[in-house]
């Protein structure tokens, strides 16, 4: 028997919900299917009053349509586009942990600061996870160019298994499926944006490279860099000021991870690592040339004695067998 097409109703069950950020809303939710098949998910919303926006609506399914295809083990897998009455839905992965956010305001909350194995293993693989979507190609073989434009710590997220996933391609640009409105407003969180994006000038890859740079010292530091006042303050400074030396604000720290923020800061794009993979490369030279360096394991026991109360009801049988 040959099946040309299957349809079917997806059936989700709003569990709660777990943030309101722009124009949108995500919650968990339970997919439901027969023989009492669950599946945990996060549905994405448009929020009512939003729905009619065209352009906010056109940019919530070019956001949909560019990650269904990006399939990496550091990004956030998205399942299904839909629409329920009025309003258009995103279906994606469940990330059961918290976001980087969380991690470094936790680190402050105990006076503590990150460790600079851990802090190098996550920006590597964020860096592995931008690479991947950078030289991503549609059907065809043409290059997507992706571009995310809001690489910031509220968009990476820890798995309480360890696993760093970067999220919310709501703004990215991509050929032929996200229009990128360059030139005309400034998209993403304005702190971590790169010298270039600050001035509406065009953006590429390395764009994505100073903003994870921005992310870097802030997870070294727990300290902003750039931010100020005002939005035309932090810009002025994103702009045209130098960041304090790593080295006087955590004089431990190795030269070698020094030397890789700094040049992720580069404000010229052309002294800038030219991709995402060469700056994962030069993290995991940093963790790995000399000893046995940080794993997904490694990260994972860390995130449990950071958040002892945290939800890892899933986790306990295989972490137990480690």
């Amino acid at each position: 028997m040959k099946y040309q097409q299957i349809v079917d109703l997806n059936k989700y069950q709003i569990v709660r919900e777990i943030a309101v950020g722009g124009m949108g809303i995500v919650y968990e939710a339970i997919q439901h299917g027969i023989e009492g098949f669950r599946k945990t998910v996060a549905l994405k919303i448009i929020q009512e009053e939003f729905s009619n926006d065209a352009e906010f609506v056109e940019m919530f399914i070019g956001e949909a349509k560019l990650v269904a295809d990006l399939v990496h083990q550091n990004i956030v897998q998205i399942y299904q586009l839909g629409k329920m009455a009025h309003s258009y839905y995103i279906a994606m992965e469940y990330i059961n942990g918290v976001d980087l956010k969380k991690f470094i305001d936790r680190h402050i909350e105990l006076k503590r600061q990150v460790p600079p194995d851990i802090a190098a293993f996550i920006i590597s693989r964020i860096c592995r996870g931008l690479e991947y979507a950078h030289k991503k190609k549609d059907r065809q073989g043409r290059p997507l160019n992706v571009v995310h434009r809001d690489i910031s710590p509220a968009n990476i997220m820890l798995t309480w298994e360890g696993v760093v996933k970067i999220t919310d391609f709501g703004v990215a640009k991509a050929a032929n499926l996200m229009r990128d409105r360059e030139g005309e407003i400034l998209m993403g969180k304005v702190r971590y944006m790169s010298p270039e994006q600050a001035k509406y000038l065009p953006t590429d890859a390395r764009s994505d490279i100073f903003s994870l740079g921005v992310v870097m010292y802030e997870l070294l530091t727990s300290q902003p860099l750039f931010e100020a006042s005002n939005t035309q303050k932090t810009i002025h400074n994103i702009v045209h000021s130098s960041p304090i030396p790593l080295e006087n604000i955590c004089p431990h720290l190795d030269q070698e991870l020094i030397d890789i923020n700094k040049k992720a800061l580069e404000k010229n794009p052309k002294k800038r690592y030219q991709s995402a993979g060469k700056m994962g490369y030069d993290l995991e030279h940093y963790m790995y040339h000399d000893r046995f360096g940080p794993t997904n394991v490694t990260l994972e026991k860390y995130l449990r004695e950071l958040f002892p109360d945290g939800d890892y009801q899933t986790l306990d049988s295989s972490f137990e067998a480690k």
